[in-house]
């Protein structure tokens, strides 16, 4: 049994079709205009799910990125900190040599105290270093000042770390105690602790506490060196990471480009040819929706 064709069949069919082809040169104009093949999740489901992810990964990656900067900045100011402190431990080292000699007067000595006790308020000072706000050697408790300069020997720095993530599963420690750098409470090379004996022993002359601080002072500044050794590493780790991070974007960015972004040229070739197509339909149309009833009495 044969299926009678109707002109309003012809008709509903055509429009259909016209339909059909002004859809997809619709997409055709919205990929062009937005440079993106996926504009909506029915474009592509698959491709959507793979986006999304990229996307996902990208952020969490630049966070890192961003992490890793923050701790490379917390490190270089550490690092800056203690070349300061390194050039006022030199320095006191290079009087207590000075002194030691035994053939300086008491004039002579009391000259060397008086810039001992000014180097020893540097070294409070530098002790209480603060970066953004915030005091680098107490630990987490950044807020709050480790050393004051009465009490600066027997002064206990918080020992928390400030941990970055810089990676899925993978922490690095930005700051240091000052118990690290400028020795525990009541140990015996103390710096401040050190220097403070040091200028009781030049104002009362006393040649053999002199003489011991050298190798006090040696003793606090061999650990002085494997701290700052410390956050040498720590900076070059990080600075491994943040050349791994940036690789990791740009290919997350790649991938994301291969789901997302549209093939300009061929979108190009393909919306001409949904104009051609949709003119033809265009035009053929209107050779069918122009019969009429005499059309049918020829």
């Amino acid at each position: 049994m044969t299926t009678r064709v109707t002109q309003g069949m012809m008709n509903n069919q055509l429009l259909r079709n016209i339909n059909s082809n002004l859809t997809r040169m619709n997409e055709g104009q919205n990929q062009l205009s937005t440079g993106r093949k996926i504009n909506k999740p029915s474009d592509d489901p698959v491709g959507i799910s793979f986006s999304l992810r990229y996307r996902s990964e990208g952020a969490a990656n630049e966070q890192y990125k961003t992490n890793a900067d923050a701790a490379v900045s917390w490190l270089d100011f550490t690092d800056t900190t203690l070349n300061q402190a390194n050039t006022v431990m030199q320095r006191v080292r290079e009087l207590a040599v000075q002194a030691s000699n035994g053939t300086n007067p008491q004039s002579a000595l009391d000259s060397i105290k008086k810039e001992i006790d000014q180097l020893t308020e540097q070294m409070v000072t530098i002790g209480n270093s603060q970066f953004n706000g915030k005091y680098v050697f107490n630990g987490q408790l950044t807020d709050k000042q480790p050393y004051t300069l009465a009490t600066a020997e027997s002064d206990q720095p918080d020992q928390g770390d400030i941990k970055f993530d810089i990676g899925v599963g993978v922490q690095v420690s930005a700051n240091m105690s000052g118990d690290k750098i400028f020795g525990a409470a009541g140990a015996s090379d103390n710096i401040f602790q050190v220097m403070k004996d040091f200028s009781a022993a030049l104002g009362s002359g006393n040649q053999p506490a002199i003489g011991a601080v050298i190798g006090r002072l040696d003793s606090r500044n061999d650990a002085f060196l494997q701290a700052r050794a410390d956050v040498g590493a720590r900076q070059n780790r990080i600075e491994l990471a943040q050349s791994r991070l940036t690789d990791i974007g740009t290919n997350l960015q790649s991938m994301q480009s291969k789901a997302e972004d549209a093939d300009i040229p061929g979108v190009i070739t393909n919306l001409k040819t949904a104009e051609n197509v949709y003119n033809a339909s265009l035009s053929v149309g209107s050779k069918i929706i122009s019969t009429s009833l005499v059309d049918f009495l020829r």
